[in-house]
């Protein structure tokens, strides 16, 4: 039996501080957001289980992450945060294969000054190092880092690579013209996945419909295709646009016509494959 997997979703104990980046505008999702709230939503949705994404760049977010996986066996993978920079790196890396349930690292790209972050030399030797390891990595930016990301990418053509929440297209604008020639950039390169994720965060959250995401549904399904596509939540930050249910149905309408195993793929066999599940 396929697996059908949320590839993407959050947990966190509220901290205002540390989640500084959780405003007022996004008071839906100022509290707690814990494996016991989304169990229910997954069965609901006739999912299996999720992988947990890092919402903090620290390794005391690993710790956090792997032992909500550990107590919870729908948590089907992690993929933490670690410093790709330091010169320790191998050494962490090392040290996290003994956690069979983390799967890869994210660093929060769309967040850097410095665009180009994802090229600095001492980034590029972390990264160079996930192989090794049997370690994915989630590629998290905004569009204006797609030309960055797509050189990035080609320095590692054996890398596992996934796209998330598309690159982040302006949605609530309606721009989709750039987004889609630089996104269209990685249609031959096999190694980089990406998910359909995070599409209502970048609508007008009170006043969207399914058709506008339409559109960048079409680019990324002609860019990627069925075998390099998942499907994720984005929970719970989805919830500042649209209820789990609500946001599922986005996706759910616009594939109702595609094969059954096209289906099975984009919401779980791919990510099974992509992150060893």
């Amino acid at each position: 039996m396929n697996l059908k997997i949320d590839a993407h979703q959050h947990f966190w104990k509220f901290d205002p501080v540390r989640d500084s980046w959780i405003n007022e505008e996004m008071s839906a999702i100022q509290r707690d957001f814990l494996p016991e709230h989304l169990e229910v939503i997954l069965k609901e949705n006739g999912l299996d289980g999720c992988v947990v994404v890092q919402s903090d760049q620290s390794e005391v977010e690993n710790e956090f992450q792997l032992h909500n996986a550990a107590a919870n066996d729908f948590i089907k993978g992690v993929v933490g945060w670690i410093d790709l920079k330091a010169a320790n790196v191998e050494e962490r890396l090392a040290h996290y294969k003994q956690f069979e349930k983390l799967k890869g690292f994210r660093h929060v790209l769309q967040g850097e000054p410095q665009r180009d972050h994802m090229l600095g030399e001492a980034f590029l030797n972390g990264i160079s190092l996930l192989q090794k390891f049997g370690y994915t990595y989630d590629i998290l930016i905004f569009t204006d880092q797609l030309q960055y990301s797509l050189e990035f990418a080609k320095k590692f053509p054996d890398q596992p690579f996934v796209i998330d929440h598309l690159a982040k297209p302006l949605i609530k604008a309606q721009e989709i013209a750039d987004w889609k020639k630089d996104i269209s950039a990685f249609k031959d390169h096999k190694h980089v996945s990406c998910k359909i994720s995070g599409m209502v965060t970048e609508a007008d959250w009170k006043n969207w419909k399914k058709e506008d995401f339409y559109p960048y549904m079409d680019v990324v399904v002609e860019t990627f295709g069925m075998k390099r596509l998942m499907f994720g939540s984005d929970w719970p930050v989805c919830n500042v646009a649209a209820s789990y249910n609500v946001m599922k149905s986005i996706v759910d309408d616009y594939f109702a016509s595609f094969s059954e195993s096209e289906k099975e793929a984009f919401y779980g066999g791919n990510a099974v494959s992509f992150y060893n599940l």
